[in-house]
């Protein structure tokens, strides 16, 4: 409605490029009011959750195969994976159709994560958060397999991941899991802290903080679902900074901070 009006007010008192000004100026109104200051277009909200669902339950199932058959641990592993993140019925058949397309031997990924970055690409904490499910998938069984690794470092090369980039994500997330597992040794906890939140022993008391802060902020549930994460899926997200939690308050305690 204010875009008429705008273009037609535009018009009458500027001219043509006044109807441009005036098209412009209604169709942030129109925006405004459907969506709020700063409010997400629930249609693209929507898209974005449906693709990353797709991208994550056919990667998942590329990883199960990677080393050429799909074991009956990677099944289970799968279906505690839906029922830890309490999915919806729809969704869950959704997810099993989806893990097995991406089983099959003959399917190709690259278009799967093409169609990702088109959707959802421009947000650098989705893609970070696809490759942490993909990541804590792959480390179910307690080690990579060397295709699972090549596959997650491939993946991430489409999603804009160098080499270097993937490896420090992996050994962040491997980190932040011996937390969750209560595997972390008193001889090693310090270490793992520092590793799980992606820095070294070195770092000053501000750039822990601020690399704890950027973690959190990341796995927000309210920034998750906004970007596109389905709500069934921000469980994992809420896991995984209790873990990034643990490893910070273990820094502080060692630090005296």
């Amino acid at each position: 409605m204010f875009k008429l009006i705008g273009v037609i007010a535009g018009y009458y008192f500027f001219g043509f490029f006044g109807a441009l000004f005036g098209l412009f100026i209604g169709s942030f109104v129109d925006r405004f009011r459907a969506y709020g200051s700063g409010g997400v277009n629930p249609l693209h909200n929507a898209l974005r959750q449906a693709v990353f669902l797709e991208t994550v339950f056919i990667s998942m199932g590329k990883l199960a195969k990677a080393d050429g058959r799909v074991s009956q641990d990677e099944i289970d592993h799968v279906e505690q994976f839906m029922q830890k993140l309490g999915m919806r019925p729809e969704h869950r058949q959704q997810a099993i159709a989806l893990f097995k397309q991406g089983a099959d031997p003959a399917f190709d990924i690259e278009p799967t994560c093409k169609k990702f970055m088109a959707v959802c690409g421009h947000t650098k904490d989705l893609k970070q958060v696809l490759l942490v499910y993909l990541i804590v998938m792959a480390l179910a069984d307690g080690h990579f397999h060397p295709a699972e690794e090549t596959l997650l470092a491939a993946i991430a090369g489409h999603l804009g991941y160098d080499q270097a980039m993937f490896t420090h994500l992996k050994d962040m997330v491997l980190n932040q899991s011996h937390f969750a597992a209560g595997q972390v040794s008193s001889a090693t906890a310090l270490d793992d802290a520092y590793k799980a939140l992606g820095i070294t022993k070195d770092a000053t008391d501000a750039e822990i903080k601020r690399a704890y802060r950027k973690l959190m902020s990341q796995y927000h549930p309210d920034k998750l679902i906004g970007q596109g994460v389905p709500e069934d899926m921000i469980a994992m997200a809420t896991e995984q900074a209790k873990e990034i939690q643990l490893a910070y308050d273990l820094i502080k305690k060692t630090r005296g901070t």
